[in-house]
């Protein structure tokens, strides 16, 4: 029994850092930091060269919007190179993006994912910042600005952008994901306040390109080993949640569970090839915020999820007492309401109290499905992309 207990209590413990404790701890760390150290704001116009690249493969049906969206940003054009690497693409892709000679469009008829892409595009980039975005999502017309007024500081080495998900009445999935993603952007922005973003996400983050290193075509989450290797050489990724990529949920919680278990096999995969991030000797706050914030969430987070619910179910109907009680029928409680969210979302029945336990245990259960495809080396980094909802809303 007290094996149980201690078993218990440190799963309880895990799961209340890594889910609030982490958050609550950051807050009250960014509060000192601001009252010892008043930051100064500059506000002088900074419009430097930047290249910007999309990756896009077979996205015809939405290239032409994206295009548009990308010449409507609002920066300079003589100091805007823009780039569409289309390479495998077989629907027509490319074809659109010859009809804009604005744009340089590198495509070549094998596909070898989106990483191979990257480090060729950055080939020819000849500008001091660079770009990225996923070709399935828009920019707000400020985007550029907002991002490379950062790099004022010369110790910022790359910008974490925002991603929202857009969401339509009625939407309950869709505004479950954009939930979570609300979250994230808390997490993002105090973590940018206290060091820097651990992690930037595909769908716009900026670099140096001088400190840009090319990555290895293996790679599954090349956005997140590219801007945690520019934090190695010393330099922080800034926060920019002004400029943000909308994009539309998954067409359906299938197509979702595709893109979830894909990262969390890149999740394995970069904790691997970033393992000496796990040294606090060497890198005292990267590595207490990149183990507090990413390797926490992929690993003892979703272990301690099954302990707590076997140790407490074991605890309680040994008797234990009634605290183990309370947390038992509590989680039992939690994944019934999940278990009817699934079943719902299987019939595409939409009931809004389902929907929080069934993304939340529907993203620890794709971890687990990501950590077994990861040791089998099931995932490839050319992976096919999960199917968007296709109405996007007018921005």
């Amino acid at each position: 029994m007290l094996l149980l207990k201690i078993i218990f209590f440190i799963s309880l413990s895990i799961l209340f850092y890594n889910y609030f404790g982490y958050g609550l701890l950051l807050a009250l760390l960014v509060r000192c930091k601001r009252i010892l150290k008043q930051e100064k704001q500059e506000d002088t116009a900074f419009e430097p060269s930047v290249t910007l690249i999309v990756a896009a493969y077979n996205e015809y049906g939405f290239i032409d919007q994206k295009i548009q969206n990308t010449l409507a940003l609002d920066y300079p054009e003589q100091k805007l190179d823009i780039i569409f690497v289309t390479d495998g693409s077989t629907d027509g892709t490319e074809k659109v993006v010859q009809n804009y000679p604005r744009i340089t469009l590198l495509h070549e008829h094998e596909r070898k994912g989106k990483t191979a892409a990257i480090n060729r595009a950055m080939r020819v980039v000849r500008t001091p910042f660079v770009i990225f975005c996923d070709a399935n999502t828009l920019l707000n017309t400020a985007a550029i600005k907002n991002i490379v007024k950062h790099y004022r500081d010369e110790k910022t080495g790359g910008v974490a952008g925002e991603k929202k998900v857009l969401t339509a009445d009625g939407d309950n999935a869709a505004a479950t994901e954009g939930v979570y993603w609300k979250y994230e952007s808390l997490l993002k922005k105090l973590d940018a306040a206290f060091y820097t973003v651990v992690g930037a996400a595909g769908e716009l983050f900026s670099v140096r390109t001088s400190l840009f290193t090319p990555v290895d075509t293996s790679v599954i989450l090349d956005d997140f080993i590219i801007s945690l290797k520019i934090n190695q050489q010393g330099y922080r990724i800034a926060y920019a949640p002004d400029a943000y990529a909308m994009e539309r949920p998954s067409a359906s919680i299938t197509e979702e569970h595709k893109r979830k278990v894909r990262i969390s096999a890149g999740g394995f995969q970069s904790i691997v090839m970033l393992k000496s991030l796990l040294n606090v000797f060497r890198y005292p706050l990267l590595s207490f915020q990149y183990i507090s914030h990413r390797v926490l969430r992929w690993t003892l987070s979703p272990l301690s999820l099954s302990l707590l619910l076997i140790s407490a179910a074991i605890l309680t109907f040994n008797g234990a007492g009634w605290f183990y009680s309370l947390l038992f029928f509590a989680q039992a409680g939690f994944y019934l309401l999940a278990s009817g969210g699934w079943f719902l979302a299987a019939k595409n029945i939409r009931f809004k109290p389902c929907y929080i336990p069934f993304y939340f245990t529907f993203m620890n259960v794709a971890i687990y499905e990501g950590f077994f495809r990861y040791l089998r080396k099931q995932q490839s980094s050319v992976w096919e992309k999960a199917q968007r909802k296709t109405t996007y809303i007018n921005i």
